[in-house]
């Protein structure tokens, strides 16, 4: 997949739904990285709770080109706002760092990733002592500082390092009954094919198993690679092909498989059933809010986006479960798992979280909670997955598109156009209803709807559909970029 052409000046910092990200060598450069880290550091020593009592900022990174090489620079940001820097030994999962904030009760984490943002992108991170995302507020007064010029020198030297993936497996295991989990997926003859993407999950799901993957856990794309093997490390179909017809072999071969696939930085999920179907969060969110809610009988709440599917809001209620519909970004979620007592919260795009542990997307903790599932269940994915729709209702075709905009003037445009004319008619259906609580969405009947919505990393247009069939999907969506295009 070819780069789009690089900019020829860097973008003001400014901090999107999850961090600081841009053009490595453009936007994230040496000289605008330590500043930004040294800011960060000193927002959360500033925002500390006294009981906390640290001086410790956690420093992790993915496996992006020179991500390593970053982290170590941006401990001398932290070594020079009079902090102490504990820098992962290895690249991580990000959630491994927010685990991390919170068992060492450090004052929170700065982790050099990108993402699943394409091969050429770097950020920034900011976790706070809770162990989730920095909100809109934090990362404005963190602006704020590096707007108003504040001084401070990086002290080099050589940062404390620890091996934050065993602490975080270790974890993982104390939460979790792995025995059943591999007895379970064994009597049922089920195996588990993992694609990290390249990405810092590789090997996770085998190490947490231990000798019980033997023979029942394989790996694809588990090797470094910073291009990613040419596409985004983002969990979509259309970056899986090597999954799912890895999936599909061993189906035909007379072993039913299960496919995992984690993103570029181990905090997203998707899945691949055992025909073959990508399976997003539209599908697994709802999966584990059953069994959650109905076969572990766990308290609390139901949280998702303005981008899930119905399908979620469907199986909640049937369970009896408050459901609250938010904007799109995790933080949102998090501030509510910290606020009030919650399940599970999710989004479109791949992160799942739950408040039996952490405030935070964690794909893999999410990756073993549908093993269990489908252990609990008896059936694989695909086969449980008809039987809850079949018992609730609700539709699983979904997809989404994301359309590069010719220029920010033509974004500016289409965003007037949504906010004082939204369309009336989408593909020949009469729009009943336009929510604004992100972006626009435009819902033509049950299960059925079109959200339009810009990116806040990168210069896109993101255009989300659920249909009741896979044909109407392609149509609406068809539709939505002619109408992007022309406004």
């Amino acid at each position: 997949m070819a780069s789009a052409p690089l900019p020829l000046s860097a973008a003001p910092i400014r901090f999107g739904t999850d961090g600081w990200r841009g053009i490595l060598g453009v936007d994230i450069t040496m000289e605008r990285l330590l500043p930004v880290a040294a800011a960060a550091a000193q927002e959360l020593a500033h925002q500390a709770s006294d009981p906390l009592n640290s001086k410790t900022v956690v420093i992790g990174y993915d496996r992006r080109f020179l991500a390593p090489e970053l982290a170590e620079a941006i401990a001398s940001s932290v070594r020079g706002v009079g902090l102490e820097p504990l820098l992962t030994s290895t690249p991580v999962p990000t959630p491994a760092c927010s685990w991390t904030v919170v068992q060492r009760r450090a004052l929170g984490a700065l982790v050099i990733t990108a993402s699943h943002n394409p091969p050429e992108w770097l950020g920034l991170k900011i976790k706070g002592p809770f162990g989730g995302s920095v909100d809109g507020t934090f990362t404005a007064a963190v602006e704020r500082r590096l707007a108003a010029g504040s001084i401070s020198v990086p002290v080099a030297g050589e940062p404390t390092r620890f091996d934050a993936r065993s602490e975080h497996l270790e974890g993982l295991r104390t939460k979790l009954n792995l025995d059943a989990i591999s007895s379970g997926l064994k009597a049922m003859g089920l195996r588990v094919i993992v694609d990290p993407m390249h990405g810092s999950a590789a090997g996770c799901v085998s190490d947490l198993l231990g000798s019980d993957a033997e023979g029942l856990v394989s790996e694809i794309r588990s090797q470094r690679d910073p291009l990613f093997g040419g596409c985004p490390p983002e969990p979509l179909a259309s970056h899986l092909q090597d999954l799912i017809e890895t999936v599909q072999a061993s189906s035909r071969n007379g072993q039913p498989a299960v496919g995992l696939v984690f993103d570029g930085d181990g905090d997203r999920i998707a899945a691949v059933d055992e025909h073959g179907c990508f399976c997003s969060t539209q599908q697994l969110m709802p999966l584990l809010i059953d069994h959650l809610a109905g076969a572990r009988q766990l308290p609390g709440s139901v949280v998702k986006t303005v981008s899930g599917s119905d399908l979620m809001r469907l199986v909640a209620e049937d369970l009896g479960r408050e459901v609250l519909e938010l904007p799109v970004g995790f933080k949102y979620i998090a501030a509510e798992m910290l606020a009030g007592d919650v399940l599970i919260g999710g989004e479109e795009s791949g992160g799942v979280g739950f408040g039996m542990h952490l405030p935070e997307r964690d794909a893999l903790f999410a990756a073993m909670l549908v093993l269990e599932a489908l252990v609990q269940g008896g059936m694989p994915l695909g086969a449980r997955m008809q039987s809850l729709r079949q018992r609730c209702g609700g539709s699983s075709h979904y997809d989404r598109l994301d359309l590069r905009l010719a220029d920010m003037e033509s974004r500016r445009r289409l965003e007037h156009l949504l906010a004082t004319q939204p369309p009336e008619e989408v593909a020949g259906q009469t729009v009943a209803e336009v929510i604004t609580t992100d972006g626009v969405k435009l819902r033509l009947g049950p299960s059925h709807w079109l959200m339009l919505r810009f990116s806040g990393t990168e210069p896109l247009l993101r255009l989300y559909c659920e249909a009741p069939d896979s044909d109407r999907v392609a149509a609406v969506l068809a539709w939505a970029r002619r109408f992007a295009e022309s406004a």
